[in-house]
């Protein structure tokens, strides 16, 4: 798969002298440690990749480095150590004007603050990025009316932000960020100032707009739940380290650490885990019968589960190819916890 964004061995530390810190540090240092020499680590040590299409979602609690490693992706922050490339392109070597322009161009950024200009309109707010680009009155206007449409915020292009609900101004946040049609979309803890139902409309609306739009994202939330809903993958961050980066499957299903255990301990699993990770490759002939979909979770399955009495169930893709076969008390194990 075509990568996208190569972090390897990213180091971004605060302090008086860090370059020089990190070149004398002592291998294996905690965090605790480079905090007692006066340094706040926070990024420590990553190795990530992020495939074009895919959406990454990196989470962990306040101070755990997420939105940290997020800004020295787009080299918001200059990392003190190791190599971040975007498209090939090591980040850390472009001199400023082409650094604007990848960022111009490329790239999208969405912030839990809306940062709305309060005295233009929607369309003004939308089309603000591509004044800043030179591009002319009309194009602008007409691009701007496109995105604001794909957000769903039509007949309110002369609104104003505070004539806006919370929802709808990140609305307006996020089609100023597609008005310049970027490769790579950087999402800050956008919808967390949001009320708990106005968040689930979002997520929804934000599924949609990927399915339509395949974006490459990179979306911070300290939010589990989320995390789930939305990702490809995700990235579980503590004290500036990655603790694991898999699917959500494999994370609710083998978490790799402690602190990774205790995020899942209280998911259910069954709503997470799809039958294609359970399924196993087909030794001798498959059973026949009725096959489960791939995509399905356990939980959408519960009741075929439950009533069919094959030991082994075939698993099959949705154009109905079988893909393997699923041990049926594995996942009534996960449906129903194992003892």
């Amino acid at each position: 798969m075509d990568t996208v964004i190569k972090a390897r061995n990213v180091w971004k530390i605060f302090g008086a002298d860090p370059v020089n810190y990190l070149k004398s540090m002592p291998e294996g240092r905690t965090f605790d440690e480079i905090r007692a020499d006066g340094y706040i680590a926070g990024v420590k040590d990553v190795s990530l990749e992020v495939s074009r299409g895919e959406m990454l979602v990196i989470m962990g609690l306040s101070g755990s480095g997420k939105s940290t490693l997020v800004r020295c992706f787009s080299r918001l922050h200059d990392i003190t150590g190791g190599t971040i490339e975007v498209e090939g392109q090591d980040i850390m070597s472009l001199k400023e004007k082409d650094l604007i322009e990848l960022r111009r161009n490329k790239m999208g950024m969405v912030f839990q603050s809306f940062g709305l200009l309060p005295h233009r309109t929607v369309l003004d707010n939308v089309a603000f990025p591509l004044e800043m680009r030179g591009q002319d009155k009309h194009d602008r206007r007409k691009r701007a009316l496109e995105v604001i449409n794909l957000v769903g915020l039509e007949g309110r292009e002369e609104y104003f932000p505070r004539e806006l609900s919370g929802g709808q101004q990140q609305r307006v946040g996020i089609a100023r960020s597609l008005a310049i049609e970027p490769d790579i979309w950087f999402l800050d803890e956008p919808f967390s100032a949001l009320d708990p139902l106005i968040r689930r409309e979002m997520q929804d609306e934000f599924l949609r707009l990927q399915d339509l739009l395949g974006k490459t994202i990179v979306f911070i939330t300290h939010d589990f739940d989320e995390a789930l809903r939305l990702a490809d993958r995700i990235a579980i961050m503590k004290d500036g380290a990655v603790e694991q980066c898999d699917t959500p499957d494999q994370i609710v299903l083998h978490p790799a650490t402690e602190y990774v255990a205790k995020f899942t301990e209280e998911i259910e699993k069954s709503r997470v885990v799809h039958a294609r990770v359970l399924a196993n490759p087909v030794n001798g002939s498959a059973p026949e019968g009725e096959a489960v979909r791939a995509g399905h979770t356990i939980l959408q399955l519960a009741r075929q589960l439950v009533n069919d009495t094959r030991e082994e169930l075939p698993v099959a893709d949705k154009n109905g190819n079988l893909i393997g076969v699923m041990n049926r008390q594995e996942a009534l194990d996960v449906l129903l916890g194992a003892n």
